[in-house]
């Protein structure tokens, strides 16, 4: 008897796992995996979010309107998974240090500015909030509203060549965040 009921509950945990996995690959296919990359003097940041699509939604306003993403509220930045950041040496965002390491990054977005967070429970699936003791880093930047339109979330990095300080790009929709960054 006890081998049977180790079977089954054997069977039951193969089955869920292989409908998880089931799962996340096709929530994939609406909202692919994107790499966003920078490199420069030995500095190396890798971004891995998910491209979800505006498909007519509004993407951005108030909580009162039917809205995907309602202001004020946390947001993975993206879909599926966490967006995770990777940084190989300590850098300075918008003038406050991050070390090195691999975080979620997220925000809280607003009509005019956001409030971008990076996190250490970076191995996370959903849309489940983190738990804001384990921030490391909260900084806030400005938002443009008028950006070119965006159908599909795009992380970037702005091309040091052009400027003097980079930019890690959140755009989707007509908005857009400019966050600055410096190696340590």
């Amino acid at each position: 008897m006890k081998n049977r009921v180790i079977v089954i509950i054997v069977s039951l945990v193969l089955i869920v796992s292989a409908l998880f996995y089931i799962l996340k690959k096709n929530t994939k296919s609406h909202s692919p995996e994107a790499k966003a990359n920078y490199s420069e003097k030995g500095l190396n940041i890798e971004i891995n979010y998910c491209r979800p699509y505006k498909k007519g939604r509004t993407i951005f306003s108030e909580a009162a309107e039917k809205v995907l993403q309602p202001y004020g509220k946390y947001w993975r930045m993206g879909a599926n998974e966490a967006t995770t950041f990777e940084n190989n040496k300590d850098i300075i965002i918008n003038g406050l240090e991050l070390k090195a390491g691999k975080y979620q990054i997220y925000a809280i977005p607003n009509k005019e500015s956001w409030d971008i967070l990076f996190n250490t429970e970076w191995d996370r699936w959903g849309a489940t909030e983190a738990s804001h003791k384990t921030d490391v880093l909260k900084t806030t930047v400005s938002t443009n509203n008028n950006a070119d339109f965006e159908e599909q979330l795009l992380i970037s990095f702005d091309n040091r060549d052009s400027l003097s300080t980079p930019y890690l790009n959140i755009h989707w929709d007509k908005t857009m965040v400019k966050i600055p960054f410096t190696c340590k």
